[in-house]
């Protein structure tokens, strides 16, 4: 059942069941921090990076990329040493979890 939340700002956003963002267009920084926050996650300019590729991804594809594609797109992005342990380390239960819950992406295909 969705849930609405009322932010800080006193903006409203709807979440489905398991926590996601139910409209892509509802997303700004603010629910990506509010999102953070919960997840305690404090966002850098690294998670910014990957939160805006999510965006762009899923704005082209209405999907969220595979990990590979993403860690290899990361890696073409911000340099070879951007790895799948560095996603992790900026995401640590995930990149289909966290990342696209933060991102404001629906919940991945897939995803436990």
């Amino acid at each position: 059942m969705p849930t609405e939340v009322t932010l800080p700002s006193g903006k409203k956003i709807t979440l489905d069941d398991d926590g996601f963002l139910m409209d892509f267009d509802a997303w700004d920084e603010e629910v990506a921090k509010w999102f953070a926050e919960k997840e305690g996650i404090e966002l850098t300019d690294e998670h910014w990076k990957i939160i805006y590729f999510l965006r762009d991804y899923y704005k082209k594809y209405q999907i969220a990329p595979a990990i590979r594609l993403l860690v290899k797109e990361v890696q073409k992005a911000f340099g070879p040493d951007k790895d799948l342990k560095y996603v992790y380390k900026l995401f640590p239960q995930g990149p289909a979890k966290q990342a696209c819950k933060i991102a404001g992406l629906p919940k991945p295909t897939g995803c436990v």
